[in-house]
């Protein structure tokens, strides 16, 4: 999409893509310059993108905050993992299903109202989740907000794409960052709060995420409804683009990877809170680390479907060493966890971008379509994992994994041609 115009969330129009986040293949002589100028723009930023970063990391780490609680909430629940694990296929399915809403809303009421609904909505469940006194009831406030969570999270990147200097690709960095900053804390904040008492992180993401509301009614200029308005259908129609169906079919199959080790690990470990929580705050450390540093530099130099499907390949190795560790070296499983999030976080970035840059649809409904594919693995693994593991035990659950990860590099590999069209040229 080199030489076109976009248009943000108000929309107003952007100038023409650059970086990598669009495509665009920089020169290798202009790699220095390019990374240079994503430095002073990641510095110049307003008021509002650091806002906006800030609640999204805070969105984020809803996803790894009940990490280091499972084993608590099964125990004083009385529930077994599978049930436990529920907790994120809630979250996931109504989040897959609720991004296909948001470009509806946020095109209607406008970007920051969008922004401030969902912080509402995850500001309600998360309180009513601490209350909960049964794993069904949990289970459900946790769907709800996965609601709040689709109408914050797709909206906020969206915004930051729109009110952020430097163009796309520094946009994407920042929000990248802030994920990898929100899963990072996520997990700790979750073991701090969780090993006083397992409602308590619940409480602690509901204060934040208030404190969230109030930064962004504060900071975030309002951002009117643009003229062209998102029909419910237009997030599917853009996977009918082969280069967006592509990334969507392949990280379904990767996301199915990554909460597996996010929802299902956690019960490997056999650690209490604190032991959990230190695990996945240097797993989310490494995501953070590899998604915003190393991730640029590794597609520049070999490519975005190199990359990705080296990636993967990787991922499936990894999860043959845990089918490997598991039950046997609690070491291993610790390191094979944190080594873990340095692939989770390279790959993360690329998908992203993909997502943002490989078809011709609006960025806010291309991400749309894809977050509602990806996300479908992200609802499916958690029980499926752990069910599994139930049954079969947790060297099956990770072989199982490897398997379905590497489908996931044999998409990547097959439609190779629909992402290298829209993809940055690796730097000779």
């Amino acid at each position: 999409m080199v030489g076109t115009l976009d248009t943000d969330v108000d929309g107003r129009q952007l100038g023409p893509d650059v970086g990598t986040a669009t495509g665009a293949a920089p020169a290798a002589g202009a790699a220095v310059t390019i990374g240079e100028q994503e430095k002073a723009s990641l510095r110049k930023q307003p008021k509002a993108v650091w806002a906006t970063a800030l609640a999204a990391a805070f969105a984020f780490m809803g996803i790894g905050l009940v990490d280091p609680i499972l084993p608590a909430i099964a125990a004083n629940l009385d529930a077994s993992p599978s049930q436990v694990s529920l907790l994120f296929t809630s979250y996931f399915t109504v989040n897959a299903f609720a991004m296909l809403l948001t470009g509806f809303v946020s095109t209607r009421i406008g970007g920051k109202r969008t922004l401030l609904v969902g912080l509402a909505v995850i500001v309600v469940f998360a309180t009513l989740a601490g209350t909960a006194g049964s794993v069904d009831a949990l289970v459900g406030f946790r769907a709800g907000w996965g609601l709040g969570n689709a109408l914050f999270v797709a909206t906020a990147l969206a915004v930051i794409v729109g009110v952020a200097s430097g163009g796309a690709s520094t946009a994407i960095i920042l929000y990248e960052a802030a994920m990898g900053v929100g899963m990072a804390l996520g997990p700790l904040l979750g073991a701090l709060l969780g090993g006083w008492q397992w409602r308590a992180p619940f409480f602690g993401t509901a204060t934040l995420m208030a404190a969230a509301f109030l930064a962004l009614v504060t900071l975030l200029p309002r951002t009117p409804a643009p003229a062209v308005r998102t029909r419910l259908r237009d997030p599917l129609l853009a996977l009918g683009h082969k280069g967006l169906r592509t990334a969507a079919g392949s990280a379904i199959f990767y996301n199915y990877g990554f909460f597996t080790i996010l929802a299902f690990t956690p019960f490997v470990l056999g650690m209490d809170a604190y032991g959990i929580g230190a695990v996945f705050v240097g797993w989310g450390v490494m995501v953070a680390i590899f998604s915003v540093i190393v991730a640029p530099r590794v597609q520049a130099r070999f490519g975005t479907v190199r990359t990705l499907s080296t990636v993967l390949v990787l991922l499936a190795l990894v999860m043959a060493g845990y089918a490997a560790a598991a039950g046997r070296s609690a070491p291993v499983v610790v390191a094979l966890t944190v080594a873990s999030g340095a692939l989770l976080g390279v790959n993360n970035t690329l998908y992203t971008e993909l997502a943002m840059s490989v078809s011709d649809a609006p960025r806010p409904v291309a991400s749309a379509g894809y977050n509602f594919v990806r996300w479908l693995g992200g609802a499916v693994a958690p029980f499926a994992a752990t069910r599994i593991g139930e049954v079969f035990g947790a060297s099956v659950t990770y072989l199982v994994t490897a398997a379905l990860v590497l489908v996931g590099a044999a998409i990547v590999l097959g439609g190779r041609r629909y992402l290298s069209a829209h993809a940055p040229a690796p730097l000779s």
